[in-house]
């Protein structure tokens, strides 16, 4: 959707949709891929998957999807932001990776602070997993800018647009 595609990823509660948000208010073309995009597949072969559990189950995006996104250039730049554990199959496609990266601290204070009927706002639901993935950074993609999100949101998104040029 842009001359120039970006990828803003991170861990949960890393401030994903808060930059999407703050991208956009400043006139900037989002893609929330957490709403927009991202489904429960299965890692192998993307295809949806019902229920809660599965051995390959995983929040993907759908790669035919983000390469028609991508090959629209209506826009200067597009920012895609969201979470997406198969991103090594279209990150080829972006101009910019950029990982949000946040403290155990920081993690813990925004997990308390999710409202219960959100994703990670329940103990038994995705605490543990969001604290298992900050420990092993597992899914996110490894050569991205690490961007320290937990500056003000406008230090964030200022650090990206500095690289995004």
């Amino acid at each position: 959707m842009g001359i120039k595609n970006y990828l803003i990823e991170g861990v949960s509660c890393a401030g994903k949709t808060t930059v999407c948000e703050e991208l956009q208010r400043r006139g900037y073309h989002t893609i929330h891929g957490d709403r927009e995009l991202a489904y429960w597949g299965d890692l192998k072969t993307g295809e949806p998957v019902a229920g809660s559990t599965g051995e390959n189950r995983a929040w993907i995006w759908g790669v035919e999807r983000v390469k028609a996104l991508v090959a629209d250039q209506s826009h200067a730049a597009t920012f895609f932001c969201g979470g997406s554990r198969n991103s090594d199959c279209f990150i080829d496609l972006f101009d910019g990776v950029f990982v949000l990266e946040i403290d155990l601290d920081t993690l813990n204070r925004r997990l308390a602070g999710r409202p219960e009927d959100e994703w990670g706002g329940t103990a038994s639901e995705g605490e543990s997993f969001a604290r298992l993935q900050h420990a092993t950074k597992e899914g996110l993609p490894k050569n991205g800018i690490i961007i320290d999100a937990t500056a003000s949101i406008s230090c964030v998104v200022d650090a990206i647009l500095g690289y995004a040029k």
